[in-house]
C-alpha cells in the first residue's frame, strides 16, 4: 500500500508514519492521522507503529526495507521477543505503563481467588471444611516498579496491605512501607504473604524464582505471576506445589507457553492458570491507541517520547 491509499492525509510537512503488519493499518491509520501525521508505506516512512508482538520476522523485514526509520513503537510493555532487533540506530518505545489497570485488576482477582481457595472449592463436588486467608493487612511484595506495579499498588491500597516493592534502585515508591532492590528478595520472602511478579524479562530476572527461593517462602504464601513465565523455574514450582511448601501459585503466564495439555500444573488444586488473559486484545485497543496518539504528537513536535526502551536494560 502506498501513500495514496491512506485513508486521509495531514499536512504535507507532517511526519510520515507506517503501520505494521499491513493488515492492522485500518485499525491504527485513523489514529495516526488524527494525531497529525500522515500514514505512509514503510519504505517512505519516518516512523513505524508495529502492532503485532508475535511477528518478529515481519518487523525485521520492515527494518530491512527502511533502515532509516527514526522511531519504532512496539505494542506491549514487555519487549523480550523483540530484544534482538532493538538497537541504538533509532528510538524504540514500548507500551509500558499502558495496560497497568486491567492487568492489576486481573492480578488482584488471582490473589483473592488463591488466598480464599476459590479455585480449589470450585473444582469440588462435595461440601468441604471452610479455609482461606484474608488479603486485608497482608504482607505483600511486588517485584518491579513500573506502570503495572503502580496500578497494582493502587488497587491493593483499600486492603491496607503492608507493601514492599523491590526494584532496580532502592528509590521511594508511593504506598510502599519498604523499597529495596532484587538483592533484598531473600530477606523479604519469608514474611511475604503474597508475591506479585511484574518485572520485565531480562537475563537478571530469568529464573528469579527457583527451588531455593521457593523453599524460603512461607507455607501459606501465594505466588502471582503476571510478568513472564520464564521468571519462574517451572519444574521447581511444580515440586513446591506438590509438596505444599507454599500456599499456591496463580499464573497468567507460564513456561512453556501455551502450557501443554497434561502438564502437572493443570492438575494441582493449589495452582490457578489463566491463558495470558490479564490484558485481552479487546481491552488493549483504547489504551494502545492513546499511547500511539501521544507519541505521534510528541514525535511531530520533536519532544521526548513515552515508554522509551533502554537497549542495555532490555526494557
Amino acid at each position: 500500500m502506498t501513500d495514496s491509499d491512506s485513508p486521509a492525509a495531514a499536512s504535507t510537512d507532517a511526519p510520515k508514519v507506517a503501520v505494521g503488519p499491513e493488515g492492522l493499518r485500518d485499525y491504527l491509520g485513523g489514529v495516526i492521522i488524527a494525531a497529525g501525521a500522515n500514514v505512509a508505506d514503510v519504505s517512505d516512512a519516518d516512523a513505524l507503529v508495529w502492532a503485532d508482538p508475535g511477528d518478529v520476522d515481519g518487523l525485521r523485514a520492515a527494518l530491512e526495507i527502511n533502515p532509516g526509520l527514526r522511531w519504532v513503537q512496539l505494542p506491549f510493555a514487555g519487549v523480550d521477543k523483540m530484544i534482538g532487533l532493538i538497537d541504538r540506530d533509532r528510538v524504540w518505545t514500548s507500551a509500558k505503563g499502558v495496560y497497568g489497570d486491567p492487568v492489576a485488576e486481573h492480578a488482584l482477582g488471582l490473589a483473592i481467588a488463591g488466598m480464599r481457595n476459590i479455585a480449589s472449592f470450585a473444582r469440588m463436588t462435595y461440601w468441604d471444611r471452610p479455609r482461606g486467608r484474608s488479603l486485608f493487612g497482608a504482607n505483600v511484595t511486588i517485584l518491579g516498579a513500573g506502570g503495572l506495579a503502580t496500578s497494582l499498588a493502587r488497587v491493593l491500597a483499600p486492603f491496607n496491605v503492608s507493601l514492599t516493592v523491590l526494584r532496580r534502585k532502592a528509590e521511594p515508591f508511593p504506598g510502599a512501607k519498604f523499597t529495596g532492590t532484587l538483592d533484598d528478595l531473600d530477606s523479604v520472602l519469608p514474611d511475604t504473604d503474597v508475591l506479585f511478579i511484574t518485572v520485565p524479562l531480562t537475563p537478571v530476572t530469568t529464573g528469579l524464582i527457583d527451588a531455593r527461593r521457593l523453599a524460603i517462602m512461607s507455607d501459606h504464601s501465594w505466588l502471582i505471576n503476571i510478568g513472564r513465565g520464564q521468571h519462574v523455574v517451572t519444574d521447581d514450582l511444580v515440586a513446591a506445589l506438590e509438596a505444599k511448601s507454599i500456599g499456591g501459585a496463580a499464573l497468567d503466564v507460564t513456561d512453556p507457553e501455551p502450557l501443554p495439555e497434561g502438564h502437572p500444573l493443570w492438575s494441582l488444586d493449589n495452582c490457578i492458570i489463566t491463558p495470558h488473559s490479564a490484558n485481552t486484545p479487546a481491552m488493549s485497543v483504547v489504551p494502545f491507541s492513546k499511547r500511539v496518539t501521544d507519541n505521534v504528537q510528541r514525535f511531530a513536535r520533536g519532544e521526548e517520547l513515552l515508554g522509551i526502551v533502554d537497549p542495555d536494560a532490555g526494557f
